[in-house]
């Protein structure tokens, strides 16, 4: 992977493992000098990743929307920013222009982005791994919905297994590496 998008929530939540994990993303993305695509704000995980990637001289691309912009939660440090008009237009910029995509733990937008780059990947407009960082078991409910959704039949379990987790960043990136894409034949 040269690139990877990386879906992150504006707010840093309240475990102290979840920054931590924030910042080793980004300090082992920038060792692996894979360029990081993000959100560009300069709040919540998305300001804790961005400065660790700086911190440890990676490449770094930021895509925020006027109005974020406009509120001043630009990343100061990012130079690479993209400013966007809309979120939808983000959203499409970052899934599409990596070769990869990782979610961290968020809120809404977070979720709102892994499930558009999972539909992509299933409707095989997206042919690279979507990973989920399930950092302390956070997506644990959310991996058991999907399962659900196999079993109930509104979810092939070809697609289930598009949605790539893993509880540790070395892992993730590992499982994401090895990604090979695999034509299934009835996707939906």
């Amino acid at each position: 992977m040269h690139s990877v998008a990386v879906f992150c929530g504006a707010n840093t939540g309240n475990d102290p493992v979840f920054a931590e994990q924030a910042t080793l993303l980004g300090k082992t993305l920038a060792e692996r000098n894979i360029r990081v695509l993000f959100g560009g704000g300069s709040v919540g995980l998305m300001g804790v990743l961005a400065d660790a990637v700086l911190a440890h001289g990676g490449p770094i691309t930021g895509v925020i929307t006027h109005q974020l912009n406009d509120l001043e939660l630009g990343h100061p440090g990012v130079h690479d920013m993209i400013i966007v008009e809309s979120m939808a237009e983000r959203r499409t910029l970052l899934i599409k222009g990596t070769d990869g995509v990782i979610t961290m733990p968020g809120g809404y937008g977070s979720m709102d982005e892994h499930f558009e780059a999972l539909t992509l990947a299933q409707l095989h407009q997206y042919r690279k791994p979507v990973g989920l960082l399930n950092v302390n078991g956070y997506y644990n409910p959310m991996l058991a919905m999907l399962d659900r959704m196999v079993e109930k039949g509104f979810l092939k379990a070809d697609n289930r297994g598009l949605c790539i987790d893993a509880a540790s960043v070395t892992e993730l990136i590992d499982r994401m590496s090895a990604y090979e894409y695999q034509a299934v034949k009835k996707w939906l």
